[in-house]
């Protein structure tokens, strides 16, 4: 029998692919094939795959694991998914908003449009170990060290809570339709931070304030985010008067460094 193409599928079931929803669909088995050698996955391991399209990889999954529950945010694909690859537990919904049931690994071509804030949710959530697609620019933030143009709100939390390596680069012609950047592989393993975080909210909270004002110096940047820091404008500037680092940029500092400012905004004790 002849594997239907991608395209031809798509249009059998409705669907137009389109950019602002992050629709690339992986159509390279190659790739998929390393993505699963890179988890190491064993016939034990829970699997949650965020976005699985047409089941290039959901096809794989369920041969090599005990047990594998996909989220697909379209209705068709998931009914399509469902009947294609009954072996998977198929998740109509957001991944965002829905509940993950417990899982060892994540492996998944993630919707560009969604990697930043379910790669932050991943972070907060326990698992073992995660081999995720990204775009290559975003897989470049998430490893970028301080000083240079990339580094952001997302490096510092990737930073403090996994160890992350880009493992390869991925063409763009792997997908259908092609994007216009090449995407890459991505591992990432939980581990703890580097260095002690006295109060891993409050740690997280300037982070965001200080790149939100990434051009301002941290005492001005944390002053237009004053109301968040201090109960009022009198203790906010007793506290940035005391400020390590207060006229220096985030981009400048390492999350060392980011950890004493929030030490020192919020009043936590070492």
């Amino acid at each position: 029998m002849i594997e239907e193409r991608p395209s031809a599928t798509l249009r059998r079931l409705g669907i137009r692919p389109t950019r602002s929803r992050g629709q690339h669909f992986l159509t390279d088995a190659r790739v998929a094939e390393r993505a699963l050698r890179h988890a190491g996955l064993d016939a034990s391991d829970v699997v949650l795959e965020v976005g699985p399209g047409l089941g290039v990889l959901t096809r794989r999954l369920v041969e090599r694991a005990r047990r594998v529950i996909a989220i697909e945010s379209d209705r068709r694909l998931a009914e399509y998914l469902r009947a294609e690859v009954p072996e998977a537990e198929i998740v109509h919904g957001d991944a965002l908003k829905v509940e993950w049931p417990a899982f060892d690994a994540m492996v998944s071509n993630l919707p560009y449009q969604i990697s930043s804030p379910l790669t932050f949710r991943l972070l907060r959530t326990p698992f073992d170990r995660a081999v995720l697609m990204y775009q290559w620019e975003f897989a470049q933030r998430m490893v970028a060290a301080p000083g240079t143009p990339d580094y952001s709100r997302l490096s510092v939390g990737v930073y403090v809570r996994a160890a992350c390596t880009i493992l390869e680069r991925v063409p763009r012609n792997a997908f259908h339709p092609q994007p216009r950047v090449d995407s890459a592989l991505v591992r990432l393993e939980p581990r703890p931070s580097p260095f002690p975080i006295a109060d891993p909210d409050a740690f997280d909270a300037v982070v965001a304030a200080l790149f939100e004002h990434r051009r301002k110096t941290v005492e001005n940047g944390l002053r237009l985010a004053g109301p968040s820091f201090a109960e009022s404008p009198e203790v906010l500037e007793a506290r940035l008067g005391g400020l390590p680092f207060r006229g220096r940029r985030v981009e400048e500092l390492r999350p060392e460094e980011i950890e004493a400012v929030a030490r020192a905004i919020v009043g936590a004790k070492a």
